[in-house]
């Protein structure tokens, strides 16, 4: 059924309250006046995430044995039952630039990670790569939407320094980079990720009108309480019922923000930890992606499941319960206590991003469509086998139709070690950006999605 809108509502409307502000969704009253909108004229934006996890993937336990439409889940891949027709599975696919100069992998892997670019070997300040997918998307987006893009993760740390072999932290901590020399570093706090996100408060707000908020407990939402009322009158049953839906996700993130804020922090990537709250974490992190987009705050989004190299103890990981550094781990020298303890750990990571999926394929875009329908996701590592080290053969998901360019649910095997940055050519070509080459060897648009 189609709506027609003579005034509608700005794309920039904000419900406000004492030194709260907080962003609305997307929904059909704020479709241009006298446009139409209906399932054959969709106004829903195309998004793009990157997602990345440390230390590469027991390939045994990740591959299917099938191609096409009817592989099986592995080990590794099971967690993704419930998204199953929404991704793509790739084997076969390269990131040659990713290769260090001497050791340095997963410094070297995680510079070039979205870049497909190699990273110029140095600790110091001459630090050189070159501008990631993401932010090609980011540019061509801008203006758009409040933030260019964001960038997220689970660990913190500088920027400086030398984290891999002689390779900067630029290169172990970041994988959005706005220019060769310019990356992009990530927020890891919770609490100020969600401030961030939504506005969460009016600049002119003081820090004293904030702290007084989280003194009081006083949710955002409670102050902004009368405008939300004054709003419900100006819009339809549809939009009504997405506003509902939406304060009440809001609502949810905040009460797990809350309670994090007396959590552990997490401990930094060079340190085995095994703090309670990791996965819950997570989890809210994936709820500040899925309100971001839905929220059209962002089109772009990329976000670090840990750092280079993590070695990172997942012994009270719930779903993980292994014993050792993953990346102590990932070292596994054939053993197959070693194999399972690092099919376990991915498991637990494939979890964590089956949930991400999850969350955007249960909320409704302004097309009718869901939000993973509409959204190019790439999921990988730095490396393939922790043990070898080895950029080829690369273990990829590629999620979401791109609002309908892709067709999903499949097992795609390429032959003759295809560039990561024709897949990047083709993601961004997918969410509207034109791009004929990336990177130093992407050369055009990987076939087969389509």
């Amino acid at each position: 059924m189609s709506t027609y809108r003579r005034d509608p509502l700005s794309r920039r409307t904000f419900l406000r309250g004492t030194g709260a502000a907080l962003a609305l969704p997307f929904m059909e009253a704020m479709v241009p006046g006298g446009k139409m909108l209906s399932a054959a004229d969709p106004a829903a934006p195309l998004r793009l995430l990157a997602y990345y996890v440390p230390c590469g993937i027991h390939m045994p336990s990740w591959t299917p044995a099938q191609e096409g439409a009817n592989w099986a889940l592995t080990d590794i891949l099971a967690p993704l039952a419930n998204v199953q027709a929404d991704v793509n599975i790739l084997t076969g696919l390269e990131n040659r630039p990713a290769r260090p100069d001497g050791p340095g992998d997963h410094a070297s892997g995680t510079g070039a990670f979205i870049t497909a670019t190699h990273p110029f070997k140095t600790e110091g300040s001459n630090i050189r790569n070159g501008i990631s997918m993401d932010q090609v998307a980011a540019n061509a987006f801008e203006g758009l939407t409040k933030f260019n893009s964001l960038q997220l993760g689970m660990d913190g740390g500088g920027s400086t320094g030398n984290c891999d072999s002689g390779y900067s932290c630029a290169y172990a901590r970041n994988i959005s980079w706005a220019s060769a020399q310019t990356p992009l570093p990530k927020i890891s706090d919770l609490r100020q990720a969600f401030d961030y996100i939504f506005g969460g408060f009016d600049p002119g707000a003081s820090r004293e009108a904030i702290a007084r908020r989280r003194a009081y407990k006083k949710s955002v939402l409670d102050a902004v309480r009368g405008d939300t009322s004054r709003l419900k009158g100006q819009l339809g049953a549809k939009d009504n019922q997405k506003l509902e839906e939406y304060l009440e996700g809001v609502r949810a993130l905040e009460m797990k923000v809350d309670a994090d804020d007396n959590g552990p922090e997490c401990s930094p990537p060079t340190e085995p930890g095994s703090p309670t709250d990791y996965a819950s974490k997570a989890k809210a992190m994936a709820d500040l992606m899925v309100a971001a987009f839905e929220c059209d705050l962002t089109r772009v989004t990329s976000f670090m499941l840990a750092n280079a190299g993590s070695n990172r103890n997942y012994q009270s990981e719930p779903g993980a319960m292994v014993s050792g550094g993953h990346h102590q781990l990932s070292h596994h020298q054939n053993q197959q206590s070693n194999f399972d303890a690092l099919t376990a750990i991915g498991i637990w990571e494939m979890t964590q991003f089956a949930y991400l999926l999850e969350g955007l394929k249960s909320r409704t875009d302004i097309d009718g469509n869901t939000l993973l329908h509409n959204s190019a996701i790439f999921f990988s590592s730095e490396i393939s086998d922790g043990n070898r080290h080895n950029h080829d053969d690369m273990p990829i998901v590629v999620a979401g139709g791109a609002g309908g360019r892709w067709n999903t649910g499949r097992h795609i095997r390429y032959a003759n070690k295809p560039p990561v940055g024709n897949l990047f050519v083709e993601m961004l070509n997918a969410v509207g950006v034109p791009a004929m080459s990336f990177g130093m060897d992407g050369t055009g648009p990987l076939t087969g999605l389509s």
